[in-house]
């Protein structure tokens, strides 16, 4: 009886890791161009954002490159401009890595009001410690993005929200795979 206990704790454990796990996470940081090329001929611009939420503290670093010139849209009053490619790096606090890619987004720029509102759609590719089975579609950042300084294009500060869901998320803390 005490084995048939011990074996039903581990397996619920072992797959309360594997159901989705919700990513209600906000963030800040910055923003500015980047000589990282993404391979789309455009510029690439990259994110160093610290935030927190329901996996814990983390640091965010992305890279995106967007196309070259503004498009037509039907949800953007703005500067409406595509995102081309992207790819980006979680670290959370216990050293566990989640790895995402692009898989869509876009800048709406508002020049009268000197900001610009931006999504990025990520796909989980996997990770380290207890994202190493990781995956999931459809992890979207949103930010409102600004200059440093007014009228000054090159330095931006960035706040913003993660939402969607992630699943084979381990339980615990810790790295289980024996990298930090």
């Amino acid at each position: 009886m005490k084995h048939l206990a011990t074996v039903a704790l581990m397996l619920n454990l072992g797959v309360a890791g594997m159901y989705a796990q919700p990513l209600n996470m906000t963030l800040s940081g910055t923003n500015a161009p980047s000589t990282i090329d993404l391979g789309t001929g455009t510029p690439t611009s990259e994110y160093n954002l610290d935030g927190n939420g329901a996996l814990g503290s983390f640091t965010l670093r992305a890279v995106s490159a967007s196309a070259a010139s503004p498009q037509q849209s039907s949800t953007c009053s703005g500067l409406y401009v595509p995102v081309l490619a992207g790819e980006a790096v979680f670290r959370f606090q216990d050293g566990s890595l989640l790895k995402v890619i692009l898989t869509g987004g876009s800048d709406c720029i508002d020049l009268a009001a000197g900001e610009a509102h931006c999504t990025r759609i990520f796909q989980v590719t996997g990770g380290t410690g207890r994202f190493k089975n990781a995956f999931g579609n459809d992890v979207t950042l949103t930010m409102t993005v600004a200059p440093v300084v007014p009228g000054k294009f090159v330095f931006f500060t960035v706040t913003g929200a993660i939402t969607g869901t992630i699943s084979g998320v381990g339980v615990g803390h810790g790295s289980q795979d024996g990298q930090p």
